[in-house]
Formats: structure tokens, C-alpha cells, sequence
């Protein structure tokens, strides 16, 4: 294990989604992007074919884009680069084969109030694909909804309500097709998204689209095949839903589909069995026919599933590779429903979206934000990246070239590009150490889908998102409870139950629940049989022997009911961590979330013999020690360590510790000079802000600050750092989400000393590369005694060129004007908003004589 630490395998290392737009490709293009992710140790990308920014010569699927798909998945291999493909363009899948029998359908409710007497209405298709499928009256108003309801008849073609007194309401249920079309569709590639819970629809997408690009490319050369997330807006209904609800639920549907709209008796029951059915539809005629057509093809079938349709935690065991999204370790994210998924069901690889919308909009990431946020999917028990992403560009586009209209920009057009190896080498480490052993979670938090199912639907002002509903209905002081108290956690729901022994989880939380299938009742008897905890949150269940608990008391019974897995003294909340077990050893990532530094005295409750600490970004081992030995641990702004117990001595350190005693400062504050790109050196004064320099707002590159410095006194074994400065709680915003900004977007919460990357350089002699705290770099190795010359190379983001972009706006209007409205791009005109690049505080050495 500390040999693969040390020099993982590209198979763990970050993957990109790689962006074709139109598709427009060239060959040669191609090659050097691929190139270029080879070098900066991405492990592979993921084609995604989206909307055009230029005129488009091979449209999706034609002989053109095959052939350019076949030869970029061979570089690909001869790169060592993995290759994966999705199943469709834009999202959802759909498009000019989906047929409007096979299009997303939807209900339409509309309420008429009538007075008495009976009425006679012709039944008229508003629009192609409309039809009526129920009708009720009640005695009412609009304003007084009917407790009952009777069905109306329609007879050769015409709605017959009857006679009767008072004032009543009718209440309508057409299908109707969603009118959703594909997503950010490629040329070629456009039409209504299909219904995911028809058969027929899915196997004619695999027909028309998956077929040929396997055909295209064989599965010798993929990775796997990927679905993104579920984003069918209001899906409800399906041509087959009123068979399927009765031959799975044991009575007509129809009869009683007001219950969908209206409160009545029966409404929470028909609605959970509706959305229950829903469910397994998509299951059956989605998820599991796309995974049999991949295993009959020999690849992997990669899904994000969560969304509309409904679909369940569960529902990812019909896939081989769940893939989630979103950050945010103490919430229940995205990326926490697939990791529950996959550790539920054995998936020994999770994978997750990560940077999407990262310190939006593009160009304005720093590889502090990547690391940053990358960190935070790992604490929700992921091993495998997948950044969103890089723009395919031409390399005669003009200004910035060609990128996504809403996502960081991750390639190579980025100034600070130097750090890009580094930081994937550290992810790579991470991403490999946690697919070692099983994970180690104690509590597991009950995803109520009973109750939601009786309570979501777009017909009372809810989802269909099962995910967001559960997030609503768990709430966000669940999870933090869990992970500030120590503990790691897991989703569970009915399904999973089946194969979920009831001695796994030390903890069940049920979260405001009140009704359970009679097997998961019998499972929960079990967990408190065989001496585990079910804390009753706001939940009306009987179960023997549970605890109830309010919220603010849940930490607390946590810890009553196990002791933590790791311990961290004083409380640090911006530590988290994720364990996983060995036999012979138990591995512990922990990170800093935080934009301060964190020290705490780390007592993990696995009992091992020693401890050692391993070093992220180098994998080097820093420190070792007998478990009697208190371990107190200091973790950087965003830094992450492993911590691995054993029962044998580990090998000692790899990394000398330094000097003891006081260390002697000397400031370097004078002489600076500075050059940018090839100009002249320019007397400058530390700190150096460019974008308060004439001329200096939108240069997106490098600058060289150079000065000269006397060393004396050097004696032997003595260490000479180089200190840029510490990080700093950002003023503008002290949160990960800047304000104001497009979509969730991730930023680092800390402000550096130097913006963004440093390249130091001492007497010509390469000394290191920072771009995350600590922003100190040993020079030991290149100082003299006397005189030395000191070059620091600082590169920013690319947001100066972003702001300064004239291109992009007319592009974007182009292809509107050419292909329809695909994409808006983001909020371009915050490209610099509170941009600082430059040297940013004055620089010292740093000396400790032995």
C-alpha cells in the first residue's frame, strides 16, 4: 500500500469531460488535447457531444464524427489515457428518432368550476400527443375543494358530467407530452427527450444512437458508457402506467387518479404506490436495459441517477458504476446518494462530477478551488474524479477560443497550468488509497421513500426529484450531526435493506418517518436485537426499544450510542474525514475544509500498534509514532493527510524533520523588480497587485519578480525556506459560494499571498512550485553564502482574458442566429470580480540551524 501511495496507477488518477461542440473536430486538435491530459496526469475523458459554436461539417452520428470519435478513442489508448463515451448528446437522452409515441409524457391538471345541471363537452386534443385520460366532479368550489369525487364518463368523444345542485368542480388529468427537448443538442442530435419509463423508448435509443457508437468504437477501447443525471422535468406518466400501477399495486388506477391532485383519504396511499410504480418502470425499461446492452457490448454502464425520474438509492444497483455530483461533506449531496449506492451494493469504484460551476464563471478557477473542492467529494466517500471539464477549441478560434457556457475551464489555456500535474498526482493518490479496504461507516440515515413517495408530485407544489425530497424531508443538521460527532454515515432506503444485515450500522436514524414496509419494520426489530440504535428523529414508528431525540440532542445520542471513529480534540469543524478498513491496517483521510489552519489531537478508536502520517502532495511519510504516542495533528488551509494505524512498525520517515530551535527571519522587501511575458524588468513595490497596474487589469499570464538577497551565517545542516506569506479569510466573502454567482458555485474561502501559482528559483536552480497554503518552498539546496538571486514566477487565472474576450459574446450570437437558442452563456461581465493576481505580500526566508 505505501508503495502504490506513493506512485499510484493513472487508473485512479482525475478524468475529464471532454467537450465537442457541434461536433466540430480536428484531428490534429484532438491529438494535442489528448496529449495535453496525458502530461498533466489526467487518467482519461469522457466525450460529451454538445451544442455547436461554429459551422458543423459531421453531424452527431454521421461517417465523419465516427471516424473522428474512432481515431481520438485509439490516441486515447495509445496515450494510456482511459476512454469514455456518452449515450447521447446534451441531456436528457432523446432526439430525432424519439417519436412522439416514445416522447417524456407528463399530467396536466386543470380545475373548472360548473354550476348545476348537466353538461356535455366535447373532448378536443389541444395539442398532437394530448388526451384525456380521467375526469371528475365533486360538490365544491374552487376556492372549497370537494371531499369527494365521481369519475365522468366520456362518451364517443364527448366528456357527459351529470346533473346535480349546487356549485361543483370538474377536475381534469390529460397526458400530454413534457414538450421537453434535448438539452444543449449537438447538430444532429435534436428532438424530444424520450420517456425513460417505456421500454420501447429506451431500446429505440440504443438502437439509433448507442449502437453506432459502439459500432464506431469497440469496447476494447472504453472505459465504460455514461448516463448523466436525470433531468426529464415533470415526468409523471407513461402510455402503460394504468397496467403496470394495477398488476403491481392490485387495483385500478384510473378510478382514483384525483387522488394525484387532491387531498382525500386515499391520496397519500395512491400517491406513493404511483411514484412507488414510477420508480420501478424506470428501473426496469432504463437503467437495467442500458446495463444488459452494455454487458452484451463488454463495457462498463456508468450513471448518474438521481433526478426525474424518481429514482432511488437503490436504483443504482442496476448499474456498474454509480456517479454522483455536488459538494458539501456534511449535507446530503448528490455525490453522498451515489456513494451510499455503491457502498450498499459493492461498487468498489465511485465516481463524481466534480467542479462544476467552480468559482464560476469560467477561467476563474484556481487549482486552490479544484483542490479544494475535490477534497470535499472525497469526504463523501467517492474515489474517482471526473472534472467538468475541458472545451474541445480549435486552435485558430479567436481570443479565448471555444468553452462551455456554464463550468470551470480546465485545460491548458489556463496561466497557472504548471500546477495542474501536482495537483492530479495528489488526487491520484487519494482517489487510489480509498478504493483499498472497505469503508467504515457506523450510522446509517433511513431515506423514508414511503413517506415521500405519499407526499411529492408536481400536482401539490412538491418534485419528482426523490433526492431532493429526501434532502428536504433529512434535513441538513442530520448529516452535520453525524460527521461533527466523529462518524461517518450512509444512506439507506427499503430495497437496500434486503441485503443489509441488520449488525452493519451501530446507529439507524429515521428521520421524520412515519410509515415503513413491513420488512424494513422487521429489519429495525433486528438492529435493536443484535445491540445496535435506532434514534427516532421526529418519527412516529414503533420500534422496541427505540430512543426519540430532537435534533439539537442528536450529536449527543450519537456519541451515547458508539464512540467515534476518530476523535478530534478541540472540536474542529472544518476537519472531515473518511476511514477505510484493512486487515492489516486502517487508512484515515483527513482534510482541512477550511480556510484557517486546524491543529486538534487525533484519537482514532481502531486499535493498532502505530501510526503513521503520510503527505498528500508529495507521498512522502512525515511522521511515525507508537499509538500510546498522543498525535496531534496541524492541517493547512484545504490540505489533506492520511493517517495509516498498523500493528507493525512502519519504515521511518521519508521527509527529515527540520531543525529544532527558533527560526532566524530575514524579509526580502527590497530591490524587487518585475518583468511580464518577454518585457523589461520594472522597478516594483511588494505587494504587487496587477490588476491596480496601468495596462496590467486583463493580462491572463505570467509576470517574473526578481531580487537579489545576502545570506551569512550559513552553517552546516542548516534549513532555508522560502515564505510567501500565509492565506487569509477572504473579506469579500468568507463562504465557498460567492454571491451573486451562476449556480452552485465552489470558491475556496481563503486569499492567498501570491495569485495564483509561484514558480521559485534560486540561482537558477528550480526549487518548487506552490499553489496552495503552506506557500513556503525549501531553498536549501540552491542558497549560497553571500549574495543570490531569487526569481519568483507568478501566473494568474485566465479571467483578464476572459473579461477582455470581444469574441465569445459574437460567437455565441452566431450560433444562435445559425442553429436556434442551445446555451446562454454564463454571467461574463463578473469575470473579475475580486480578482487579485500578482506577489501579494512581501516574501521572508525562513533559517533553523540545527
Amino acid at each position: 500500500m505505501r508503495a502504490g501511495f506513493a506512485r499510484p496507477p493513472r487508473t485512479a488518477a482525475p478524468m475529464v469531460r471532454w467537450w465537442w461542440f457541434g461536433p466540430s473536430v480536428r484531428r490534429d486538435e484532438l491529438d494535442r488535447e489528448l496529449t495535453a491530459m496525458a502530461r498533466a496526469g489526467f487518467g482519461g475523458a469522457e466525450v460529451s457531444y454538445v451544442y455547436p459554436l461554429g459551422p458543423v461539417e459531421h453531424p452527431l452520428l454521421s461517417a465523419g464524427f465516427l471516424a473522428d470519435l474512432r481515431f481520438a478513442a485509439e490516441r486515447a489508448a495509445a496515450l494510456g489515457l482511459r476512454f469514455d463515451l456518452t449515450l447521447g448528446s446534451g441531456w436528457s437522452f432523446g432526439g430525432p428518432h424519439t417519436t412522439p409515441e416514445l416522447a417524456a409524457r407528463k399530467l396536466r391538471w386543470e380545475r373548472r368550476e360548473i354550476g348545476p345541471g348537466p353538461l356535455r363537452v366535447p373532448v378536443v386534443a389541444a395539442w398532437p400527443g394530448d388526451a384525456l385520460v380521467a375526469a371528475f366532479v365533486g360538490a365544491g368550489s374552487l376556492q372549497e375543494q370537494p371531499e369527494a369525487w365521481q369519475p365522468v364518463p366520456v362518451v364517443d368523444g364527448v366528456l357527459e358530467v351529470p346533473d346535480g345542485t349546487g356549485t361543483r368542480v370538474v377536475l381534469l388529468a390529460t397526458a400530454q407530452h413534457t414538450g421537453q427537448n434535448v438539452k444543449r443538442a449537438a447538430v444532429g442530435a435534436e428532438g424530444p427527450v424520450l420517456d425513460h419509463y417505456s421500454a420501447a423508448a429506451t431500446d429505440a435509443h440504443l438502437r439509433a444512437v448507442a449502437d453506432p457508437l459502439l459500432d464506431a468504437v469497440p469496447a476494447s477501447l472504453l472505459g465504460s458508457v455514461f448516463c448523466d443525471s436525470l433531468e426529464v422535468y415533470e415526468a409523471d406518466w407513461t402510455p402503460a402506467l394504468p397496467e403496470e400501477f394495477a398488476r403491481r399495486c392490485g387495483y385500478p388506477l384510473l378510478p382514483v387518479l384525483h387522488a394525484l391532485a387532491a387531498d382525500g383519504p386515499d391520496s397519500a396511499r395512491v400517491r406513493a404506490d404511483h411514484h412507488r410504480t414510477l420508480v420501478q418502470l424506470y428501473e426496469e425499461n432504463f437503467v437495467q436495459r442500458i446495463q444488459r446492452w452494455a454487458s452484451a457490448r463488454g463495457v462498463p454502464f456508468r450513471l448518474q441517477g438521481y433526478g426525474t425520474p424518481p429514482a432511488t438509492v437503490s436504483s443504482y444497483r442496476f448499474a456498474d458504476l454509480p456517479e454522483g455530483e455536488g459538494w458539501g461533506w456534511k449535507t446530503v449531496t448528490q455525490t453522498r446518494w451515489a456513494s451510499s449506492a455503491g457502498h450498499l451494493y459493492d461498487r468498489p469504484v465511485i465516481s463524481s462530477e466534480v467542479w462544476t460551476w467552480v468559482h464560476s464563471p469560467s477561467f476563474r478557477a484556481t487549482p486552490l478551488d479544484l483542490q479544494g473542492e475535490a477534497h470535499d467529494h472525497l469526504l463523501n466517500g467517492v474515489n474517482q474524479l471526473v472534472g467538468h471539464g475541458w472545451p474541445c477549441s480549435p486552435p485558430d478560434a479567436p481570443g479565448l477560443g471555444w468553452f462551455f457556457y456554464a463550468a470551470g475551464a480546465i485545460d491548458d489555456r489556463n496561466p497557472w497550468w504548471a500546477a495542474m500535474p501536482g495537483l492530479n498526482a495528489q488526487l491520484t493518490r487519494l482517489c487510489w488509497l480509498l478504493r483499498q479496504g472497505d469503508p467504515v461507516a457506523d450510522v446509517a440515515v433511513y431515506v423514508p421513500d414511503e413517506d415521500l413517495f405519499a407526499t411529492m408530485g408536481t400536482a401539490v407544489g412538491g418534485s419528482l426529484d426523490l433526492w431532493r425530497e429526501a434532502r428536504g424531508r433529512i434535513g441538513d443538521g442530520v448529516p452535520a450531526a453525524v460527521r461533527e460527532s466523529g462518524l461517518d454515515y450512509d444512506l439507506v432506503d427499503d430495497d437496500a435493506l434486503a441485503v443489509v444485515a441488520p449488525d452493519r450500522y451501530r446507529v439507524v436514524v429515521l428521520p421524520a418517518t412515519t410509515t415503513v414496509p413491513a420488512a424494513t419494520a422487521s429489519w429495525l426489530d433486528h438492529v435493536s436485537a443484535a445491540g445496535g440504535t435506532v434514534l427516532r428523529l421526529g418519527s412516529s414508528v414503533d420500534v422496541p426499544g427505540a430512543v426519540d431525540v430532537v435534533a439539537e440532542d442528536l450529536a449527543q445520542a450519537l456519541l451515547a450510542a458508539v464512540a467515534p471513529d476518530l476523535a478530534l480534540a478541540p472540536d474542529s469543524p472544518d476537519l472531515g474525514f473518511v476511514h477505510r478498513h484493512l486487515p492489516d491496517a486502517d487508512v484515515y483521510l483527513l482534510a482541512n475544509t477550511g480556510p484557517a489552519d486546524r491543529t486538534a489531537e487525533v484519537t482514532p478508536r481502531a486499535e493498532r500498534s502505530w501510526w503513521a502520517v503520510w503527505d498528500a502532495r508529495t507521498g512522502d511519510v512525515r511522521r511515525t509514532g507508537p499509538a500510546a504516542e498522543p498525535l496531534v495533528l496541524t492541517l493547512e488551509p484545504y490540505e489533506a493527510v492520511v493517517l495509516v494505524l498498523t500493528d507493525d512498525e512502519p519504515a521511518a520517515p521519508t521527509v527529515p524533520a527540520p531543525p529544532g530551535g527558533a527560526a532566524r527571519v530575514q524579509p526580502l522587501a527590497d530591490g524587487w523588480r518585475v518583468a511580464f511575458d518577454a518585457g523589461p524588468d520594472e522597478p516594483v513595490a511588494l505587494p504587487h497587485l496587477w490588476e491596480e497596474q496601468p495596462g496590467r487589469r486583463h493580462h491572463a499570464g505570467a509576470a517574473v519578480y526578481r531580487t537579489a538577497f545576502e545570506l551569512d551565517g550559513l552553517g552546516p545542516g542548516a534549513v532555508v525556506v522560502l515564505d510567501l506569506g500565509s492565506a487569509e479569510v477572504r473579506d469579500d466573502d468568507a463562504q465557498p459560494v460567492h454571491v451573486g454567482m451562476v449556480g452552485p458555485s465552489y470558491r475556496a474561502a481563503a486569499r492567498p499571498p501570491v495569485g495564483e501559482v509561484a514558480t521559485v528559483r534560486v540561482n537558477g536552480v528550480d526549487c518548487g512550485l506552490v499553489w496552495a497554503p503552506p506557500y513556503r518552498v525549501d531553498v536549501t539546496a540552491a542558497v549560497r553564502a553571500g549574495q543570490n538571486r531569487l526569481e519568483v514566477e507568478v501566473a494568474n487565472t485566465a479571467a483578464g482574458a476572459l473579461a477582455a474576450d470581444e469574441h465569445i459574446g459574437p460567437l455565441a450570437a452566431a450560433s444562435e442566429e445559425r442553429h436556434g437558442r442551445r446555451f446562454r452563456m454564463q454571467q461574463l461581465d463578473r469575470a473579475l470580480d475580486t480578482v487579485r493576481s500578482g506577489l501579494l505580500a512581501v516574501p521572508v526566508l525562513r533559517i533553523r540551524e540545527p
